[in-house]
């Protein structure tokens, strides 16, 4: 197939006039349209207005998009007990599915190639088999639950950790590579110390395999920590062995001198996922300060809930501007900067090679965005039009590995009309009442 347009294939090389020829699952050429498509005359060429990487949204819950518009205005704790955790204990292995479907879904039709998806402590295989299928590339990861946790979620220990290593087994490196595996402890309200450890000797056990959680979000939940341990909580991760290259802690908006030493010694990664820290009230993550100590800073959407969209273009102009607002700086967080975050700084969270970047011999990740609004009118920056003024519902094309997930604006891997009705469906049954009331008699 080739892919012609405008090329961003990176944050520095726009080519006007390009194509981009796909065989298979790579990327086989870039370069000026006049120049490559003679190359491949026996090939299909579809049009665009912009094609760029796929987007990585490097902390998402996709079992979460049941609870959007359930619990605004609301405390990060207060949030999570009173509304998110009582909602995810009360979903079925079927209901689960299509939580998941309609989180992917909303991926594919806004952009985002790659997930890191936080899942929940249940029915993660449903999510795993949905994921695999409708085309999306993914770390996933069951949630590990085994303390202040309601009803529904709370799990024994070793039972939790023997679970996980059966998903592992299971889907890591499951379709053809495009599924791995993240041990996914909820983070360190939730989880004993031998869970946490648990977690680490799990993720060192198989090739691959990386550990993702929450960290340093909210002061409700630092002091909480520093109540069970006598440490700040970056510190507490480290010491059970919860830091390093193949870690992705999401949020990390309160951090010290010494925790930030502490992140870039390991190369430790941060998702940064502005909207939800904004809509929270959580704080505002010292981003340009960790960027100037070469950490490893991606962007996640976050919940549905606590963020209401899962469009990832909202997250690259709300990290730009929240900084340039916290710095005083309007050359903080310059576009080139967000772009990357948003692509190829996911991909090496995620820990997937050869990914990120529109390159010869790279995975074939790609989506095609249409200019035909007035938002793009005029356009005298691909780059600014991207990050601060595209939209999701700009996307009109979609691949991942080379296989064709939405193209012409009509997602062709899965039937839209269904899994939005039948999310309807299930959100309409939930009765949360009982659950609630399990769950705030955890709350720390």
């Amino acid at each position: 197939m080739i892919l012609s347009g405008t090329v961003l294939a990176d944050s520095s090389t726009i080519i006007e006039d390009g194509a981009v020829v796909v065989t298979d699952s790579e990327i086989v050429a870039v370069g000026e349209r006049d120049a490559v498509v003679p190359e491949f005359p026996a090939l299909d060429e579809q049009r665009y207005d912009v094609l760029m990487p796929g987007l990585v949204g490097s902390h998402i819950h996709s079992v979460q998009s049941l609870g959007r518009g359930m619990s605004d205005d609301r405390e990060l704790l207060d949030w999570l007990f009173d509304y998110i955790l009582p909602m995810e204990a009360t979903l079925s292995a079927d209901e689960m599915e299509v939580a998941a479907r309609l989180g992917y879904l909303e991926l594919i039709e806004t952009g985002t190639t790659t997930a890191i998806d936080h899942l929940s402590v249940s029915h993660a295989e449903r999510a795993f088999e949905a994921a695999g299928d409708m085309g999306i590339r993914g770390l996933l990861g069951k949630v590990l639950m085994d303390r202040r946790s309601p009803v529904g979620l709370l799990e024994e220990t070793e039972a939790a950790l023997a679970e996980s290593e059966a998903l592992i087994r299971e889907y890591h490196g499951a379709f053809d590579d495009r599924i791995r595996y993240a041990v996914t402890p909820r983070f360190a309200v939730t989880c004993s110390e031998a869970c946490l450890r648990g977690a680490r000797e799990l993720a060192d056990a198989y090739d691959g395999v990386r550990i993702h959680t929450h960290a340093s979000e909210n002061h409700d939940e630092i002091e909480t920590v520093r109540a069970d341990t006598g440490k700040r909580n970056i510190h507490w991760l480290h010491e059970v062995g919860l830091t390093g290259e193949d870690v992705v802690l999401a949020h990390c908006v309160w951090t010290d001198e010494s925790e930030r030493e502490l992140l870039a010694e390991t190369g430790t990664h941060v998702t940064h996922c502005p909207s939800s820290n904004m809509k929270l009230a959580s704080g505002i993550a010292p981003v340009v300060d960790y960027l100037d100590r070469d950490i490893n800073v991606a962007l996640g959407n976050d919940g549905p809930p606590c963020n209401n969209t899962l469009d990832p273009f909202t997250e690259m102009k709300q990290a730009s501007t929240l900084q340039k607002v916290d710095q005083l700086d309007p050359t903080a967080a310059p576009v080139e900067t967000i772009f990357e975050m948003a692509t190829i700084n996911g991909a090496e969270a995620a820990g997937f090679d050869r990914l990120g970047k529109l390159k010869p011999g790279w995975r074939a990740d790609i989506v095609g965005l249409s200019t035909d609004t007035t938002r793009a009118t005029p356009l005298h920056d691909i780059l600014s039009y991207v990050v601060f003024a595209a939209r999701g519902e700009d996307v009109q094309f979609t691949m991942v590995d080379g296989s064709v997930l939405m193209e012409q604006g009509e997602v062709v891997v899965a039937d839209a009309d269904d899994i939005r009705a039948a999310a309807h469906e299930v959100a309409a049954s939930l009765d949360l009442s009982d659950a609630r009331i399990q769950a705030r008699k955890q709350k720390p």
